[in-house]
């Protein structure tokens, strides 16, 4: 598991600011379509290097109560020039990671 953790990370680094990408376009960007849940375990313990704050669920919602260096995942996108829809979820037509499959 460590290693898948090593290369989900290095894919999350790769993210640009203002972009964000779902738990399982990065399972799919690594060839593990059926590991979405393990990316998702994998942010839960990204060291402080890693953006983990990019990565949320495929419809745009954020995890929940999680901090990135003491700001919610969500104050940390707005800083980045993420928009939200009136529902609270990240706008994934304007903000996916375009390096990255749908």
């Amino acid at each position: 598991m460590d290693a898948f953790f090593e290369h989900v990370y290095t894919a999350v680094r790769r993210i640009p600011r203002g972009e964000v990408a779902s738990y399982g376009q990065i399972a799919r960007y690594l060839h593990a379509p059926r590991h979405a849940r393990v990316v998702g375990w994998a942010m839960r313990q990204s060291p402080p290097d890693v953006p983990a704050h990019r990565v949320v669920k495929q419809n745009g919602e954020l995890a929940s109560g999680l901090l990135f260096n003491g700001k919610t995942q969500k104050e940390r996108l707005l800083e980045e020039g993420v928009t939200f829809s009136q529902a609270g979820r990240v706008k994934m037509e304007l903000h996916s990671w375009t390096a990255c499959p749908l």
